[in-house]
């Protein structure tokens, strides 16, 4: 087992882990009705079983023409067309159209075979119940969208991996496509350690605190996609720990334990995690601040991570630990990067050369534009995120950031 101390790049442990769960990830899949697909990820590719659109439509109420009958046309010289009918929304076009003739058409309305544009309705005047004037040229397929302009046939829609939002929702069903495969979600069982530790709806007595980080990942967990599990709150006992984590294995892809992963007599939760299967804990302490005492572990194919138990030091590890494992968990093909905002710091920032440092910050705009404004507290402070609007990052080689320097806020989860 990996002693803790020897302190490892919280980007080196990303990478090493995601690794490690790649090379023993089996995803299972479910059909659902594509209206229920928004958020989840396709698993397999999906090509258009036919072109979209089907047929050449209108793309502006007017006349379907000819266009090389419309060249020279003018206010001061227009060209006269005879009207020989009009197309239905909804039905086939099948007027034959000869020169100088022209088809009263509507948006979306279906081109006749023999137009190859559309006269807006604005640029002519009905001179009798049958014949028109057009007082401007079109160009060859103007105001119209041609068979397969949006997508031909057999070409891909989605491809595997992909997260579909409601517009890919909306493609999928315009190509009558009303059922997809996708990955199911990962089930993500959170527990949280501690004889201090009471629920959130109880009057806390002196030495005790309320749980606070199984509502935040579970919270976390359901926004990346996944299925929280909250398994409760264990007394500081390794008999139950090892029994809640017999329970969590048989149910869920993804373990997160919060409290006991830092050095102490009392602390035995990388002892029990080494137990639960090979290859066992990969990594014990990062060089970052908060999250020195995170534990990575990989029990067969069961990832598991333990966070420390204050509240902010375990967000701020789940972010950026956790939310690579569930997007990992989902077959997402391209994990995205988190949303920022460059700004000032507004203040000198103090750190320790080798670690690093995250820092949460409010964002303040301004006529000279964004200034980020340090937000202090320990880590068990909840309160500094919960009016942060974002983290500040000192990286491992630096000593500390100079007030007015220009810096990148990673914001947090809405």
């Amino acid at each position: 087992m990996t002693e803790f101390l020897s302190l490892i790049p919280p980007a080196k442990a990303r990478e090493l882990y995601l690794q490690k769960i790649s090379d023993v990830l089996e995803l299972s899949t479910e059909i659902l009705p594509t209206v229920d697909a928004v958020g989840r990820i396709a698993a397999k590719s999906i090509n258009a079983p036919h072109p979209l659109p089907a047929f050449t439509r209108a793309t502006v109420d007017g006349y379907a023409v000819r266009a090389e009958d419309t060249y020279g046309a003018s206010e001061s010289l227009p060209a006269y067309f005879k009207i020989v009918g009009e197309v239905k929304m909804g039905q086939a076009a099948s007027i034959e159209l000869f020169p100088m003739q022209a088809v009263l058409i509507y948006t979306g309305g279906m081109l006749p075979a023999d137009a190859n544009a559309v006269v807006m309705i604005e640029h002519t005047q009905k001179i009798s119940t049958q014949e028109i004037e057009v007082y401007r040229s079109v160009s060859a397929w103007e105001n119209t969208i041609l068979q397969g302009e949006e997508i031909q046939r057999g070409e891909p829609v989605i491809g595997q991996g992909t997260k579909i939002r409601a517009v890919e929702m909306g493609g999928l069903l315009a190509l009558g496509i009303t059922q997809v495969e996708v990955y199911k979600k990962p089930r993500v069982g959170i527990l949280s350690s501690g004889d201090e530790v009471v629920p959130p709806d109880h009057d806390i007595q002196p030495g005790q605190v309320r749980d606070v980080n199984s509502y935040t990942l579970s919270a976390l967990v359901r926004s990346l996609g996944g299925e929280p599990i909250p398994y409760g709150i264990i007394a500081d006992d390794i008999n139950q720990l090892r029994n809640a984590l017999r329970s969590l294995r048989d149910q869920c892809d993804l373990i997160l334990i919060t409290a006991g992963s830092s050095v102490s007599a009392r602390d035995y939760t990388a002892k029990v995690i080494e137990e639960q299967g090979s290859p066992g804990v990969l990594v014990h302490g990062l060089n970052t601040r908060p999250g020195k005492p995170t534990i990575l572990a990989l029990a067969g194919k069961i990832p598991i991570i333990g966070l420390p138990g204050n509240p902010l030091s375990a967000y701020v590890i789940a972010t950026h630990l956790v939310k690579p494992v569930v997007y990992t968990l989902q077959g997402i093909s391209k994990i995205p990067s988190p949303h920022t905002q460059t700004a000032r710091v507004t203040i000198n920032l103090n750190s320790q050369a080798g670690r690093e440092d995250w820092i949460p910050a409010k964002l303040i705009f301004t006529d000279e534009g964004w200034l980020a404004e340090p937000i202090f507290g320990k880590s068990n402070m909840i309160m500094a995120l919960a009016r942060a609007d974002g983290l500040i990052c000192i990286p491992e080689d630096h000593t500390g950031l100079a007030a007015h320097e220009m810096v990148t806020v990673e914001l947090l989860e809405s």
